[in-house]
């Protein structure tokens, strides 16, 4: 488990929160990635999401900046390292995990302003999606407004590489993305073509790919 800090929680609802930290950190939040959030209770847990969105924004400066054409080496080094620019990460979450267990469940409740976000490791990432329970797949899947494709494709992805013991993993969880969206084609294909992208191979299905 790393206790390595992303950044901290600037909003959040029942399903997901967005999350601040400096631009010099843009290496730590990925596109896809698995992060957590220790909450404190009376029963402490930990609430985990996945990455959907990363946005840099603008300010004042870098718009005179671009404007002027006075975009060199030395302000851009001085713009990422030593000012305060706003990058915000979307995390859409998952699960929680209470007194040793797992549930796929949206948490109790969303986490507080200024809460901590840690990176999951593989550890964390095995624990959370082992086995044959993919009861985490209805929150993204359920969702309209995000990349429901690329971010399932990263995904899967990221846990196939963390279940180096279970080299099957991703062949179940294909398998069980294929049932969940068997009456939705369109969205089924959407989904698959992603997925295929990323070269994962498949046991048990033909050719070993989608």
């Amino acid at each position: 488990m790393t206790d390595k800090i992303m950044g901290h929680l600037l909003r959040s609802d029942t399903a997901g929160c967005v999350f601040g930290c400096r631009v010099a950190e843009v290496d730590a939040p990925v596109f896809g990635g698995m992060v957590r959030i220790p909450i404190e209770a009376e029963t402490p847990y930990q609430i985990y999401g996945l990455i959907y969105d990363i946005s840099i924004e603008d300010d004042g400066l870098v718009r005179q900046l671009v404007t002027a054409g006075q975009v060199t080496p030395e302000v851009v080094k001085d713009n990422r390292e030593n000012r305060t620019v706003p990058l915000e990460v979307g995390v859409l979450f998952v699960g929680y995990k209470r007194q040793g267990k797992v549930f796929h469940l949206l948490p109790p409740r969303p986490p507080l302003s200024l809460d901590e976000i840690l990176p999951c490791g593989d550890e964390e990432i095995c624990e959370f999606t082992v086995g044959e329970r993919f009861g985490y797949f209805r929150h993204i899947l359920r969702r309209m407004d995000i990349p429901v494709g690329e971010l399932l494709a990263v995904h899967l992805q990221q846990a196939s590489t963390a279940h180096v013991d279970d080299p099957a993993w991703s062949s179940r969880a294909a398998k069980e993305l294929i049932v969940l969206l068997r009456d939705d084609y369109s969205a089924l294909m959407s989904v698959m073509s992603a997925v295929s992208d990323t070269g994962l191979r498949f046991e048990g299905m033909p050719g070993g790919a989608l």
